[in-house]
């Protein structure tokens, strides 16, 4: 039988020096007799001295196998395909395997193939020659990291819906904080945003702090697009994580040893905490998330078994101090809408419109809706209104700095009455005020002059109020109070003083004025 380890050899030549029996020596290294044996034949017929043990403790196991074993040491060895091509492949095409390389690619190229079992076991010696099956030690800081994540098994039929008399299921979101691996665990009905959001905010509030960093799967309510370098987050987790003031770092694709922790800790809670959720019936979601905290009260008591204290107790001596503190208010979740502004500069939400910059009319804007606000951002997500949620009420929701000029000339004239024409043209003077209360007598119904008031209180804006307030007072005299008598006496006022008459000079064909009676 061949004795493959070299340490087992090189004893094996020791013992043999020392004069040891084959029998002493298989007892010794733990091999069989005749393995002692064979190796002492070997030796001999190669010329190898029993003495040289130090000598041959210098070369590598291949060496030492080729010395001992020259016949076995010559294989027919099929040449290597490109094994970091193919990784690279598996690492970016989630659908293609090994045996699909094997049977549509290697084994249908021209040269001398391998097995599939040898091609299996090359690759796996090359992920291990070139370090790819190796763990980095993670040294994780306290209070510094929040891993969260949804687990990957579904707690089946444990919620009894009373509207439709079905058991539905509950998806598990898990967190777990630092160097304590201090977890948090929540039940919801599905895996969406808003239970995402929810989840990651009740997270925080349960561990009494703020995280430098928190660290997410690549599911789309946490990441829109997957990327290394530059991953786009969906921008409801990133105003979360802006009003929180801490860092989004998404997980690696396929690299779940990034956030070991949670998967650890998610491996736990499914032993520990899922499975003694099994065959339990909960009323609602509210109900079992109660048994929840209440088991998980009790699991953090539990002390580790390879480090000491409990999980509680390393959170509140080495996370807790190092976690900043929560903000008061409580972030919001908001939906996001995309709407491109129509001719009246009014975009919809949920039955009611909200109005924009005129200017924008045929841009693309993006809504924020929350339960209290309306937030509209450009294409470059900058703000442009600002408006409170309405639920009641009139339809349109309008900002009068959004609209044109005309159209807000329009609607203070459509939202005035005589009362407040009066009011206004009581700043002016008496006489305007005489001026348009008349006006507004002057018809059955006042709505037809509301027009003509309007017209004739602008002319202050470019004449001044004391000349509206002569050419009313001129109008009031004449007893003609219209739009247009105003207007013709304000822009061309008569002369204040009546020109000085003079004498005319004599003259031989001018005639007395005395000779016409």
């Amino acid at each position: 039988m061949r004795c493959k380890e070299i340490l087992k050899i090189i004893e094996i030549l020791r013992l043999w020096d020392l004069g040891m029996t084959q029998r002493q020596i298989a007892a010794s290294v733990n091999c069989g007799k005749s393995t002692v044996g064979e190796v002492q034949r070997r030796c001999k017929e190669l010329g190898i001295d029993c003495k040289a043990a130090s000598e041959i403790a210098e070369k590598s196991a291949d060496e030492l196998h080729k010395l001992i074993y020259p016949s076995m040491s010559v294989q027919n060895i099929k040449a290597d395909p490109d094994w970091q091509a193919i990784h690279n492949r598996l690492m970016t095409r989630r659908r293609l395997n090994l045996r699909y390389i094997w049977v549509e690619e290697y084994s249908n190229s021209d040269g001398d193939h391998m097995s599939y079992s040898q091609f299996c076991r090359r690759y796996s010696s090359w992920l291990s020659d070139s370090g790819k099956k190796v763990v980095m030690a993670m040294d994780r800081a306290p209070g510094y990291e929040l891993c969260v994540d949804w687990a990957g098994d579904v707690l089946e039929k444990c919620v009894f819906d009373t509207g439709t008399g079905k058991l539905l299921d509950a998806h598990i979101f898990v967190a777990t904080l630092g160097d304590s691996g201090y977890p948090y665990a929540e039940a919801f009905p599905d895996e969406k945003q808003e239970s995402w959001i929810t989840a990651n905010t009740h997270a925080l509030e349960w561990i009494c702090g703020l995280p430098v960093v928190i660290k997410p799967d690549n599911c789309k309510t946490a990441v829109t697009k997957s990327n290394y370098y530059d991953p786009v987050l969906n921008p409801a987790y990133l105003d979360f994580s802006k009003h929180y003031n801490v860092a989004i770092v998404p997980a690696r694709v396929r690299k779940p040893k990034d956030k070991s922790v949670t998967e650890g800790t998610i491996g736990y809670l499914e032993t520990w905490l899922m499975e003694w959720l099994v065959g339990k019936r909960f009323e609602s979601y509210g109900e079992l998330n109660v048994a929840i905290r209440e088991r998980l009260m009790e699991l953090i008591k539990r002390p580790f078994q390879q480090r000491a204290g409990s999980r509680e107790e390393v959170y509140r001596l080495v996370d807790l101090p190092m976690l900043k503190p929560l903000p008061k208010d409580r972030f919001e979740i908001a939906e996001y809408i995309k709407r491109s502004v129509p001719d009246n500069y009014h975009v919809e939400c949920h039955d009611f419109y909200y109005s924009v910059p005129y200017k924008m009319y045929r841009q693309k804007v993006t809504l924020r809706v929350t339960n209290t606000m309306i937030d509209i951002l450009d294409i470059n997500n900058v703000r442009v209104a600002l408006h409170q949620r309405r639920w009641t009420g009139r339809r349109y929701v309008t900002d009068e700095a959004h609209m044109p000029p005309r159209h807000r000339k329009q609607r203070e004239m459509d939202r005035r009455d005589g009362d407040s024409y009066r009011m206004w043209a009581a700043n002016i003077g008496k006489s305007t005020r005489a001026a348009i209360d008349m006006l507004l007598r002057s018809h059955h119904v006042e709505q037809v002059s509301y027009r003509s008031c309007m017209g004739i209180l602008h002319m202050a804006d470019k004449h001044g109020k004391e000349a509206l307030e002569e050419a009313c007072g001129h109008a009031l005299e004449n007893g003609n109070v219209r739009y247009m008598a105003i207007k013709k006496y304000i822009e061309s006022p008569p002369t204040r003083e009546l020109a000085k008459v003079l004498p005319l000079p004599r003259h031989e064909n001018l005639r007395d004025p005395s000779e016409f009676c």
